[in-house]
């Protein structure tokens, strides 16, 4: 026999007989019809005959509580199954922790948590600036407190250690402009202006937007994985207990090595990728070293190396805030370290490009 449940009004009370086989995959008797017009002060429910049950009665039985506690009537399951009482207790219990069972999203509900994660974000990291500011300001008016042991040491990390991927990926790039270009010079018999097009395009931007992707995915993340590591192991909050500003000994090193780094590497990612260029013009277009290096000359000018040095110290310092900043924010678990670590690489590389557009605007309007 199919499921069925039997209503029958005593008084106040609605008395639900439940009988047959409740299987999920048949079809079930819905609480809207089985309660009709009846708007009792207390709903009974029995078992009565049941052959077979499953999810299906646990759910059933669920839907009665809810409509009970809507409309304030109490519902008597004490002559069910202790099984079945069970299941519904654990039901209501994932309810409550999960939220409302079917519930529909809400636009206006979502755009407000959005934005208030959003501007949560925004003032953490305009505090962050804030507090980094200030200690640069300490740091310039009292230089002897300064760690500049903490300081050489990641100067070595992230410069030195990092000259292995930067010429690998600097060079190739300079490659594939010297190869893009090529094809459509090569139709007008502008091969010599190969090296305009790699000159520029290094020095105005691929050197470092690449340098700092590098950097980004190399040192901003191990920044963040090694403060959150340090926060995880609560070495953070000795140094708080023992009065120590945590920026001041563990960001700021961090920040002036990687500011005076980031300009240095994207110099010589610049000549490397100068070198792809010529190793292309010279194999591909027959073009002579020396010529090619005379035509960048003309082409590149101090205003070009100005232009460079500026964007990769400000986004060695936007690498450097992104990947401390994840780091000081960073769950105190290994998934939070981990996620801090890939929140520094998404957070410096947006960073990145926000300021790579801004410049383009501000360097256009000032004719550089």
């Amino acid at each position: 026999m199919h499921a069925r449940a039997e209503a029958t009004l005593e008084g106040e009370t609605l008395v639900v007989n439940l009988g047959g086989a409740w299987r999920i995959t048949e079809p079930l008797p819905a609480w809207t019809k089985v309660r009709g017009d009846h708007r009792p002060h207390a709903v009974c429910l029995r078992m009565d005959g049941i052959e077979h049950w499953d999810s299906s009665l646990v759910r059933f039985v669920y839907e009665v509580q809810g409509w009970c506690q809507g409309t304030g009537a109490s519902c008597d399951i004490t002559a069910l199954a202790a099984t079945a009482r069970h299941l519904v207790e654990e039901l209501s219990r994932a309810q409550e922790k999960g939220g409302a069972p079917g519930r529909a999203p809400n636009l206006l509900a979502d755009l407000g948590l959005a934005a208030t994660a959003l501007w949560r974000q925004t003032s953490g990291f305009a505090g962050f600036v804030g507090e980094c500011t200030l200690s640069a300001f300490g740091l310039l008016r009292r230089p002897g407190r300064f760690r500049w042991r903490d300081c050489l040491s990641e100067m070595q990390q992230c410069g030195a250690m990092a000259v292995p991927i930067v010429s690998l990926s600097s060079f190739l790039v300079g490659l594939t402009l010297a190869y893009t270009g090529a094809i459509i010079l090569r139709q007008f018999g502008g091969d010599i202006w190969v090296a305009d097009i790699v000159g520029l395009s290094t020095f105005r931007e691929m050197g470092a937007v690449m340098t700092g992707v590098v950097i980004a995915g190399r040192t901003g993340a191990a920044f963040a994985a090694q403060i959150g590591n340090m926060k995880a192991g609560e070495e953070i909050d000795a140094l708080e207990t023992l009065g120590i500003a945590p920026v001041d000994f563990l960001v700021m090193p961090r920040f002036v090595a990687l500011t005076l780094m980031t300009p240095l590497l994207t110099m010589y990612a610049n000549a490397l990728g100068i070198l792809g260029g010529m190793v292309v013009a010279s194999g591909v277009l027959e073009i002579p070293p020396s010529a090619y290096w005379i035509e960048t000359q003309t082409a590149i000018d101090m205003s070009d190396v100005s232009v460079s040095l500026v964007k990769s110290a400000v986004f060695g310092m936007l690498v450097a805030m992104a990947g401390c900043l994840r780091g000081l924010q960073a769950d105190r678990s290994a998934v939070g370290v981990g996620r801090a670590a890939t929140s520094a690489v998404v957070t410096s590389i947006l960073l990145m490009i926000v300021a790579d557009a801004i410049f383009a605007v501000l360097f256009n309007v000032l004719g550089i």
